[in-house]
């Protein structure tokens, strides 16, 4: 019963949703959107991730009849928003950019719009899924970029909850990760999975060359192999003793890696194992891979960066109000100043293809040219989902996208977004 969708709402959205039931406004029609005023320090763009997991969860967004009793009790609502708490469902309108869309500060990533009541419900929910994948597709969106086409595997599940791990994994291979280690997302989401073995396995056995030997009679040469837990340049070749030069790959968790790496490569060759691919694990992040670019490492493990977001572990996006009745609402706050209206926003291209501006117009749907883009799709409509493109089609979006910002864009230091947004006030 309390892990329903329905709680996963703060204690403040029903204080909301009781007073203006009380004073009529519950029923007005209003429109929320989603933003980030600004991007996390030294990023130059954002990734939309997470927006089928939300339409997912959405579907169960109800009350059940113990749910509502137990609100009652504590008196977190009245009688009468109890009663409408049990016949909620929502029956509004969501858009949004595509999952694998690029984002930057004021982009509207999300437009929900229905009554009052039943729009401010979702504000905790709407939040808690879109800043965690976003970040974590963006962190490793930059993983992605720095491995220069070699392959990732997302190892993180053992740095952070059980279900967010779940989600990060999603959101790194929608960001181009090759594999992840998590079962959960691989049986959930059809992600491929991937796994070694710890050091552990080793430590079992009375001595390295048992424990290879122990490994390759199981899995064959196909098989990876951890060669660290003692004398590196040893363990390699034990691990070539036990499955000969077709082995797989070996794997390096700790060291330097780069000196290991091309150490390691030299005595691979020699050994005759000249296919047997390099992996190394140990703390990477998107700054460590790319000090890597120039060593023979064939695949990146990473983990605690990928699923914190390297360092900025929300995407930073807020919820807000920003309509009534048709009447466009603002917000003057110092420093969270919003502007009102519903948006619309297209991106605008060269004819090559490399996206130049990105304009966001605060009233009706703009014109437009063959080479901008329209960013916003529909997600749910009269409470309905409408169906979107699958996982990997969003993987490939933003793939197409990192390829159209201008290489500026790409750099990991800090830098101005890597495309500029602009607002078109209504007239």
């Amino acid at each position: 019963m309390w892990s329903t969708p329905g709680l996963l709402t703060d204690h403040y959205e029903l204080t909301m949703v009781r007073a203006a039931r009380a004073d009529g406004t519950a029923d007005r029609r209003c429109v929320f959107e989603v933003f980030a005023r600004r991007l996390p320090p030294g990023r130059r763009y954002g990734v939309v991730a997470g927006m089928a997991r939300l339409v997912e969860l959405l579907r169960d967004f109800r009350f059940a009849p113990e749910v509502v009793s137990h609100l009652r009790e504590r008196g977190v609502v009245d009688d009468d928003t109890a009663a409408w708490l049990k016949a909620y469902r929502f029956r509004g309108d969501i858009d949004g950019y595509a999952e694998g869309e690029l984002f930057f500060p004021g982009s509207p990533i999300l437009t929900v719009s229905g009554t009052f009541a039943e729009c401010v419900l979702l504000e905790t929910l709407v939040l808690s899924v879109l800043n965690h994948d976003c970040a974590v597709a963006a962190a490793a969106a930059r993983m992605v970029t720095a491995a220069r086409g070699r392959g990732l595997i997302e190892m993180g599940s053992r740095r952070t909850h059980e279900e967010a791990a779940v989600a990060a994994a999603r959101a790194a291979y929608l960001a181009g990760f090759t594999y992840t280690s998590n079962l959960a997302a691989g049986a959930r989401y059809g992600i491929p999975t991937a796994g070694t073995a710890a050091h552990a396995y080793t430590l079992l056995h009375d001595d390295e060359p048992t424990a290879f030997a122990g490994q390759v009679a199981t899995l064959g040469a196909d098989t990876t192999l951890l060669v660290d837990t003692y004398d590196i340049s040893q363990g390699i070749r034990h691990a070539i003793a036990a499955a000969g030069p077709s082995l797989r790959a070996i794997r390096i968790d700790s060291g330097d890696l780069s000196v290991l790496a091309h150490q390691s490569r030299e005595l691979l060759d020699s050994l005759g194992a000249t296919e047997t691919k390099i992996i190394v694990s140990g703390d990477l992040d998107e700054n460590a891979i790319a000090a890597l670019a120039a060593e023979p490492v064939d695949l990146y493990g990473a983990g605690t960066s990928v699923v914190t977001g390297s360092g900025a572990p929300t995407a930073g996006l807020v919820y807000k109000l920003v309509e009534v009745e048709g009447r466009p609402v603002v917000k003057r706050s110092e420093n969270k100043a919003t502007i009102g209206g519903r948006k619309t926003a297209v991106r605008r291209h060269k004819p090559t293809g490399t996206a130049t501006e990105e304009i966001v117009f605060s009233r009706g749907v703009p014109d437009h040219s063959p080479h901008d883009r329209l960013l916003q799709h529909s997600y749910v409509a009269g409470g309905e989902a409408v169906p979107r493109p699958a996982l990997a089609e969003a993987r490939a979006h933003l793939r197409q996208c990192l390829i159209s910002i201008p290489w500026e864009g790409l750099k990991l230091s800090a830098g101005d977004p890597a495309v500029p947004v602009t607002v078109v006030p209504s007239p």
